[in-house]
């Protein structure tokens, strides 16, 4: 099956999403190492790991909204006909869109309020509104791909790609 540019697009949001889930990793593991079998610590890592959980996490919002792969609980769904599963998924995935866009604008003031106020890291002094734009641009991520959902739940249902999920006997 031949991908348009948009499945490519979506495809490589989950790339870099699984990019971070392994940065995380290595940070933990190298700290841990460190510590156990040198007895050194390594600066910043605890701030690092913490921004870097952020970054994860909002890239994980993009990858997993454009799926519809994330924990759900669709008593109602599970047990309505494929006109109204329709329905609710476009009037569920619109109220998403919108609460991620607030999300987006709110952590946008973050960035630049961080920024300006030049907070950096307690051992390197290394500035922190880099984390925080790079978990911005993850939200504006999910803000594309929930958009696209909605766009494709609406007008091209055929091109969504979630998981089977059996309806409730």
């Amino acid at each position: 099956m031949r991908k348009n540019v948009m499945d490519r697009f979506i495809d490589s949001i989950e790339w870099i999403a699984a990019f971070f889930v392994g940065i995380v990793a290595l940070n933990t593991f190298t700290a841990v190492v460190m510590r156990k079998f040198f007895a050194v610590t390594i600066p910043d890592y605890y701030n690092f790991g913490q921004f870097l959980l952020g970054i994860l996490i909002f890239w994980g919002i993009a990858a997993t909204s454009y799926r519809g792969t994330h924990i759900t609980v669709d008593l109602i769904w599970a047990n309505a006909t494929p006109k109204y599963q329709r329905w609710i998924d476009v009037f569920a995935t619109s109220v998403l869109l919108f609460v991620v866009t607030v999300q987006t604008y709110t952590l946008f003031d973050k960035v630049v309020s961080t920024y300006n106020a030049h907070i950096v890291t307690m051992d390197l002094q290394v500035p922190i509104w880099p984390f925080f734009l790079v978990s911005w641009i993850g939200d504006v991520s999910a803000v594309l791909l929930i958009a696209v959902r909605t766009y494709r739940l609406i007008f091209h249902p055929e091109d969504i790609h979630d998981a089977k999920i059996k309806i409730a006997e």
